[in-house]
Protein backbone atom coordinates (compact mmCIF):
# COMPACT_ATOMS: atom_id res chain seq x y z
CA UNK A 1 0.00 0.00 0.00
CA UNK A 2 1.15 3.55 -0.43
CA UNK A 3 -0.21 6.59 1.15
CA UNK A 4 0.06 10.43 -0.64
CA UNK A 5 -0.82 13.45 1.12
CA UNK A 6 -3.49 15.62 -0.48
CA UNK A 7 -2.44 16.98 -3.93
CA UNK A 8 0.96 14.73 -3.57
CA UNK A 9 -1.19 12.16 -5.58
CA UNK A 10 0.93 11.51 -8.98
CA UNK A 11 -1.20 11.32 -12.47
CA UNK A 12 -0.57 7.70 -13.75
CA UNK A 13 -0.42 6.90 -17.45
CA UNK A 14 -3.95 5.88 -19.14
CA UNK A 15 -5.30 2.27 -19.95
CA UNK A 16 -7.75 1.97 -23.24
CA UNK A 17 -9.72 -0.93 -23.88
CA UNK A 18 -11.53 -0.86 -27.31
CA UNK A 19 -13.71 -3.55 -28.78
CA UNK A 20 -15.11 -4.47 -32.08
CA UNK A 21 -16.10 -6.66 -34.98
CA UNK A 22 -13.21 -8.20 -36.93
CA UNK A 23 -12.03 -5.47 -39.78
CA UNK A 24 -13.13 -2.54 -37.97
CA UNK A 25 -9.61 -1.38 -37.50
CA UNK A 26 -9.14 -2.44 -33.75
CA UNK A 27 -5.44 -2.82 -33.94
CA UNK A 28 -4.47 0.21 -36.56
CA UNK A 29 -5.82 2.96 -33.54
CA UNK A 30 -2.18 1.96 -32.14
CA UNK A 31 -0.71 4.22 -34.54
CA UNK A 32 -2.28 7.35 -32.79
CA UNK A 33 -0.39 6.37 -29.48
CA UNK A 34 2.91 8.29 -29.12
CA UNK A 35 6.14 6.68 -28.06
CA UNK A 36 7.69 3.30 -28.32
CA UNK A 37 5.24 0.52 -28.86
CA UNK A 38 5.68 -3.30 -28.51
CA UNK A 39 2.44 -5.28 -29.48
CA UNK A 40 1.68 -8.82 -27.72
CA UNK A 41 -0.27 -10.61 -30.62
CA UNK A 42 -2.55 -13.13 -29.68
CA UNK A 43 -4.39 -13.73 -33.13
CA UNK A 44 -1.58 -12.86 -35.34
CA UNK A 45 -3.32 -9.60 -37.15
CA UNK A 46 -0.11 -7.72 -37.24
CA UNK A 47 -0.81 -6.49 -41.17
CA UNK A 48 -1.93 -3.21 -39.90
CA UNK A 49 1.50 -2.23 -38.37
CA UNK A 50 3.88 -3.58 -40.38
CA UNK A 51 6.36 -0.78 -41.68
CA UNK A 52 5.50 1.13 -38.24
CA UNK A 53 9.25 1.80 -37.42
CA UNK A 54 8.49 3.00 -33.56
CA UNK A 55 7.06 -0.86 -32.50
CA UNK A 56 8.37 -3.76 -31.83
CA UNK A 57 6.47 -7.27 -31.90
CA UNK A 58 5.92 -10.38 -29.47
CA UNK A 59 3.67 -12.82 -31.24
CA UNK A 60 2.61 -15.97 -29.90
CA UNK A 61 1.77 -18.89 -31.90
CA UNK A 62 -0.01 -22.29 -31.00
CA UNK A 63 3.17 -23.76 -29.65
CA UNK A 64 2.94 -21.42 -26.96
CA UNK A 65 -0.67 -22.28 -25.70
CA UNK A 66 0.26 -24.78 -23.33
CA UNK A 67 2.55 -22.42 -21.72
CA UNK A 68 0.48 -19.09 -22.30
CA UNK A 69 0.25 -17.77 -18.80
CA UNK A 70 4.07 -17.72 -17.67
CA UNK A 71 5.01 -16.35 -21.02
CA UNK A 72 2.90 -13.57 -21.17
CA UNK A 73 3.70 -12.54 -17.39
CA UNK A 74 7.09 -13.47 -18.12
CA UNK A 75 7.47 -11.14 -21.22
CA UNK A 76 5.63 -8.45 -19.58
CA UNK A 77 7.76 -8.16 -16.64
CA UNK A 78 10.99 -8.08 -18.72
CA UNK A 79 9.47 -5.53 -21.15
CA UNK A 80 8.53 -2.81 -18.19
CA UNK A 81 11.40 -3.64 -15.99
CA UNK A 82 13.08 -2.94 -19.40
CA UNK A 83 11.80 0.86 -19.32
CA UNK A 84 12.18 0.58 -23.36
CA UNK A 85 8.49 0.95 -24.06
CA UNK A 86 5.65 3.77 -23.51
CA UNK A 87 2.65 2.10 -24.61
CA UNK A 88 1.77 -1.89 -24.24
CA UNK A 89 -0.67 -3.32 -26.89
CA UNK A 90 -2.69 -6.61 -26.19
CA UNK A 91 -3.95 -7.74 -29.36
CA UNK A 92 -6.59 -9.26 -29.06
CA UNK A 93 -7.68 -10.35 -25.69
CA UNK A 94 -10.46 -12.47 -26.68
CA UNK A 95 -8.18 -14.63 -27.97
CA UNK A 96 -5.71 -14.67 -24.96
CA UNK A 97 -8.38 -15.74 -22.36
CA UNK A 98 -9.53 -18.62 -24.91
CA UNK A 99 -5.82 -19.71 -24.30
CA UNK A 100 -5.87 -19.48 -20.85
CA UNK A 101 -9.22 -20.70 -19.66
CA UNK A 102 -7.88 -23.67 -22.17
CA UNK A 103 -5.25 -24.16 -19.61
CA UNK A 104 -7.13 -23.61 -16.55
CA UNK A 105 -9.79 -26.13 -17.87
CA UNK A 106 -7.68 -28.90 -17.49
CA UNK A 107 -6.56 -27.81 -14.10
CA UNK A 108 -9.73 -28.38 -12.35
CA UNK A 109 -12.72 -30.49 -12.88
CA UNK A 110 -15.36 -27.95 -10.97
CA UNK A 111 -16.04 -25.48 -14.12
CA UNK A 112 -16.73 -22.48 -11.60
CA UNK A 113 -13.37 -22.84 -9.94
CA UNK A 114 -12.12 -22.55 -13.50
CA UNK A 115 -13.43 -19.25 -14.20
CA UNK A 116 -12.47 -18.06 -11.09
CA UNK A 117 -8.94 -18.17 -11.41
CA UNK A 118 -9.56 -16.87 -15.25
CA UNK A 119 -10.89 -14.08 -13.33
CA UNK A 120 -7.96 -13.96 -10.76
CA UNK A 121 -5.32 -14.10 -13.67
CA UNK A 122 -6.76 -11.35 -15.58
CA UNK A 123 -7.50 -9.18 -12.97
CA UNK A 124 -3.72 -9.32 -11.61
CA UNK A 125 -2.36 -8.91 -15.23
CA UNK A 126 -4.56 -6.08 -15.46
CA UNK A 127 -3.24 -4.60 -11.44
CA UNK A 128 0.48 -5.34 -12.89
CA UNK A 129 -0.09 -3.06 -15.71
CA UNK A 130 -1.96 -0.01 -13.71
CA UNK A 131 1.05 -0.27 -11.47
CA UNK A 132 3.69 0.00 -14.26
CA UNK A 133 2.52 3.69 -15.11
CA UNK A 134 3.19 2.78 -19.08
CA UNK A 135 0.38 3.73 -21.23
CA UNK A 136 -2.00 0.22 -21.90
CA UNK A 137 -3.76 0.15 -25.07
CA UNK A 138 -5.84 -3.66 -25.10
CA UNK A 139 -8.37 -5.21 -27.70
CA UNK A 140 -11.27 -7.48 -27.95
CA UNK A 141 -13.91 -9.17 -30.48
CA UNK A 142 -17.20 -8.35 -30.12
CA UNK A 143 -20.00 -10.22 -29.40
CA UNK A 144 -23.66 -9.22 -30.52
CA UNK A 145 -26.39 -10.54 -28.03
CA UNK A 146 -29.27 -9.46 -30.05
CA UNK A 147 -31.72 -6.76 -30.15
CA UNK A 148 -32.71 -5.93 -26.86
CA UNK A 149 -36.59 -3.84 -26.49
CA UNK A 150 -37.79 -1.28 -28.72
CA UNK A 151 -34.00 0.66 -29.86
CA UNK A 152 -32.01 -2.44 -28.92
CA UNK A 153 -29.90 -0.63 -26.22
CA UNK A 154 -27.36 -3.24 -24.78
CA UNK A 155 -26.90 -5.39 -27.69
CA UNK A 156 -23.26 -5.33 -28.22
CA UNK A 157 -20.14 -6.56 -25.45
CA UNK A 158 -16.77 -7.27 -25.48
CA UNK A 159 -16.74 -11.22 -26.79
CA UNK A 160 -15.42 -12.35 -22.78
CA UNK A 161 -16.69 -13.95 -20.39
CA UNK A 162 -18.80 -11.15 -18.50
CA UNK A 163 -16.89 -11.73 -14.92
CA UNK A 164 -13.24 -11.69 -16.81
CA UNK A 165 -14.00 -8.62 -18.35
CA UNK A 166 -15.11 -6.79 -15.18
CA UNK A 167 -11.90 -8.42 -13.75
CA UNK A 168 -9.86 -6.84 -16.03
CA UNK A 169 -11.42 -3.67 -17.06
CA UNK A 170 -12.23 -2.56 -13.92
CA UNK A 171 -8.31 -0.49 -13.40
CA UNK A 172 -8.97 0.63 -17.14
CA UNK A 173 -9.51 4.28 -17.90
CA UNK A 174 -11.52 3.89 -21.05
CA UNK A 175 -13.87 1.09 -23.02
CA UNK A 176 -15.05 1.67 -25.59
CA UNK A 177 -16.50 0.07 -28.56
CA UNK A 178 -15.91 0.40 -32.11
CA UNK A 179 -17.99 0.10 -35.24
CA UNK A 180 -18.52 1.28 -38.59
CA UNK A 181 -21.48 3.59 -39.81
CA UNK A 182 -21.92 5.57 -43.24
CA UNK A 183 -18.16 4.49 -43.85
CA UNK A 184 -17.17 6.29 -41.15
CA UNK A 185 -15.78 4.43 -37.72
CA UNK A 186 -17.02 5.88 -34.46
CA UNK A 187 -16.16 5.01 -30.41
CA UNK A 188 -18.62 5.06 -28.49
CA UNK A 189 -18.29 4.36 -24.74
CA UNK A 190 -21.62 6.02 -23.41
CA UNK A 191 -22.44 3.37 -20.69
CA UNK A 192 -25.97 4.69 -20.81
CA UNK A 193 -26.62 2.84 -24.36
CA UNK A 194 -26.40 -0.16 -22.36
CA UNK A 195 -22.81 -1.69 -24.08
CA UNK A 196 -19.54 -1.80 -22.37
CA UNK A 197 -18.51 1.49 -22.15
CA UNK A 198 -16.79 4.10 -19.54
CA UNK A 199 -14.55 7.40 -20.20
CA UNK A 200 -12.59 8.40 -16.87
CA UNK A 201 -10.35 10.50 -19.11
CA UNK A 202 -12.47 13.23 -20.77
CA UNK A 203 -16.20 13.92 -20.94
CA UNK A 204 -16.60 12.53 -24.36
CA UNK A 205 -19.47 9.73 -24.97
CA UNK A 206 -19.38 9.08 -28.94
CA UNK A 207 -16.81 10.61 -31.17
CA UNK A 208 -14.82 9.50 -34.52
CA UNK A 209 -12.38 6.82 -34.06
CA UNK A 210 -9.51 8.85 -35.06
CA UNK A 211 -9.71 10.98 -32.15
CA UNK A 212 -9.00 8.49 -29.69
CA UNK A 213 -5.95 9.77 -27.96
CA UNK A 214 -6.44 13.87 -29.08
CA UNK A 215 -9.64 14.69 -30.13
CA UNK A 216 -10.30 17.54 -33.04
CA UNK A 217 -10.54 20.50 -30.59
CA UNK A 218 -6.98 19.96 -29.22
CA UNK A 219 -5.86 19.63 -33.01
CA UNK A 220 -6.94 22.36 -34.17
CA UNK A 221 -5.55 24.48 -30.78
CA UNK A 222 -1.79 23.48 -31.42
CA UNK A 223 -2.86 24.11 -35.25
CA UNK A 224 -3.75 27.85 -34.17
CA UNK A 225 -0.60 28.28 -31.60
CA UNK A 226 1.74 26.62 -34.37
CA UNK A 227 0.32 29.62 -36.76
CA UNK A 228 0.55 32.53 -34.34
CA UNK A 229 3.81 31.60 -33.57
Amino acid sequence: MKFYKAGEIPEVSHMYFIYGDGGTGKTSLLKQFNGKKIVYSFDMSTNPLRGQEDTDFRIFESSDAPNIQNLVSGFLGKDIKSNKYQVICLDNVSSLQNLVLENIDHASKDNRQNYQKLQLWFRSMAMFLRQSNITVYATAHQVDNGAGGLTGAGRYGADMNEKTFNAFTSVFDFVGRLYVEDDQRWIDCNPESGNHGKNRIDERKKFHAEELIEPKQEKQTKKDKKGVA
